[in-house]
């Protein structure tokens, strides 16, 4: 539903969508205010899914929340927060994660040669590639592979087939959204 959310805004579009009950939401209300907010979750949901666990992307948005990973307002979301977000994946499914900044786009094969994933920090523009972003960072990715020939990623806010699963972009393209900060994480 991300070009209806795009040109409806998500109050409107997500309220349509009938797939809110496999989110692990409780309401509409619940999802449309955690649908906008939970491109981390679903990264994991998709790691977790490598291994056979399935858990609903809200679900698992509520257990991170007790971690610190979300800040949750009247309204609001606020996160991911990485640190509370790597407590919780440690903790709960036993993976090893760690939080990186200062990464170069050129370094993510190296990391991905340690770690099985990479949630990258890109803008949500990475659905447009041949779009200049307005700025970098705020949404993520689950990068799956890279080498200096393209990096594999899915992303939870694609609008197409192509720019949501195995999504591939050159390196260079992969930079101009990538905000130099993610978390990788082995299995």
């Amino acid at each position: 539903m991300t070009l209806d959310v795009l040109a409806e805004g998500a109050e409107v579009a997500l309220r349509r969508d009938p797939l809110w009950r496999g989110s692990g939401a409780e309401t509409p209300d619940e999802y449309v205010v955690w649908a906008a907010n939970i491109c981390g979750m679903a990264c994991l949901k998709m790691i977790l899914a490598t291994r056979g666990e399935i858990v609903p992307t809200i679900e698992l948005a509520r257990r991170c929340t007790r971690y610190g990973g979300y800040v949750v307002g009247e309204g609001s979301i606020k996160g991911l927060i990485y640190a509370p977000f790597v407590s919780f994946v440690r903790e709960a499914f036993s993976l090893q994660a760690e939080v990186m900044t200062n990464v170069a786009t050129a370094d993510i094969p190296a990391i991905l040669a340690r770690s099985r994933f990479f949630i990258a920090s890109v803008s949500s523009w990475v659905r447009w590639p041949e779009r200049e972003p307005p700025s970098k960072g705020g949404h993520l990715v689950l990068v799956t592979a890279a080498s200096d020939k393209g990096f594999r990623f899915h992303n939870p806010s694609g609008h197409t087939s192509a720019t949501q699963a195995n999504a591939v972009l050159a390196p260079a393209d992969f930079d101009r959204f990538f905000a130099n900060r993610g978390i990788a994480v082995a299995i």
